[in-house]
């Protein structure tokens, strides 16, 4: 089984990373660019049969720090 993580900053949470991204856009002539939120995208191959639950502990211990982060899980 596939799975892609997706982890984004929740609302309200400054993001540093795309604040420096923004600017560099513009720096490099892309006008209107009005904001960039960072993440991180993270690919699992699991072994079939593993429980939502499972995954779902994996992302809270591992991949995203839940107190600033979202994440949600897609099936490949």
């Amino acid at each position: 089984m596939k799975l892609r993580i997706i982890v984004t900053l929740k609302n309200g949470v400054l993001d540093p990373q795309g604040k420096a991204i923004q600017h560099a856009l513009g720096g490099l002539g892309f006008d209107g660019v009005e904001d960039v939120r960072a993440g991180k995208i993270f690919e699992l191959e699991l072994a079939d049969g593993t429980s939502d639950e499972a995954i779902d502990e994996m992302c809270r211990k591992l991949l995203a720090n839940t107190v600033i982060e979202n994440y949600r899980v897609e099936k490949l």
